[in-house]
């Protein structure tokens, strides 16, 4: 339908919000009258329609059946999601690039510290199964930003940075043998550098509060510490010092029951020496 009112360089979550209030004029109603006639409160509905909140999808498929719309304000909701997930991550890479401390556990091996065959191999997977040259030119792109933010790790004065892996990062190698090698030799050298310590989760350190996604605690010279949390492919920054001092203390409980620097590089030079024999 047409009621989707576009602007140049808008984000998706104002065209949202000015779809939303064009339906709503068409159907003659005041906010007042679509509150009362959705159980949804006005204040809400009012923050939906200048872009300040995004909502849930399940407020969409309520006012797309209000409206007869389709699901024209659901597809516009995902769009704005999109924009929303990037903004975040946006953030994140600016806080990254400036950050004095970094704390992260990861289920996978960090951007920071990946070698570009790795990184290609992943980046590639994560592409799909089909391989065009438009995909082939976006993983490009993507490894050669995901190696150009490693040169944070060898800026004056250099970030202090500490990554636990759990061991089932370990234990997933890409198909490429001499890859995968590659890849447990770069983090032996990372581990060796003075401003990074490297530590492994073993699986007998059992279920944990982080076990579900990727944390990232970031210091900067000033200011109050953040998170950044992602899994399922949704990240979020949470600058909340309860929510931050909360995950921080989860981290400090994987942390202890961690192998330590010593423990875990002797346990990935096993792993090493098992893929080069």
């Amino acid at each position: 339908m047409a009621e989707r009112v576009d602007g140049e360089g808008e984000s998706g979550r104002v065209a949202l919000g000015r779809t939303l209030r064009l339906l709503r004029e068409k159907a003659g109603k005041t906010l007042g009258q679509l509150a009362e006639e959705t159980s949804y409160d006005k204040s809400y509905l009012y923050r939906l329609e200048v872009g300040q909140r995004l909502s849930k999808q399940a407020v969409m498929e309520d006012l797309d059946r209000y409206y007869d719309s389709g699901d024209l304000l659901v597809r516009l909701w995902r769009d704005a999601r999109k924009d929303v997930i990037k903004d975040r991550y946006k953030a994140f890479m600016e806080l990254e690039a400036t950050a004095r401390v970094m704390l992260m556990f990861q289920l996978r091996v960090p951007g920071l510290l990946q070698t570009e065959e790795y990184a290609r191999a992943v980046l590639s997977g994560l592409s799909g199964a089909q391989t065009t040259a438009g995909n082939d030119e976006d993983v490009e792109e993507q490894v050669a930003l995901r190696m150009g933010r490693q040169e944070l790790l060898y800026r004056e004065p250099a970030p202090r940075v500490r990554v636990i892996l759990d061991e089932g990062v370990l234990r997933r190698p890409v198909p490429d043998v001499k890859v995968w090698a590659d890849q447990l030799s770069y983090l032996l050298d990372a581990a060796e550098r003075p401003n990074v310590a490297l530590q492994v989760l073993p699986f007998t350190a059992g279920v944990h509060d982080l076990m579900d996604s990727h944390l990232w605690l970031l210091w900067q010279r000033v200011g109050e510490p953040v998170a950044y949390v992602e899994g399922n492919g949704i990240g979020e920054l949470i600058d909340d010092p309860d929510k931050v001092l909360s995950l921080r203390l989860s981290y400090d409980l994987v942390r202890d029951a961690a192998l330590t620097p010593a423990e875990s590089t002797a346990f990935i030079k096993r792993l090493l020496e098992d893929c080069r024999s």
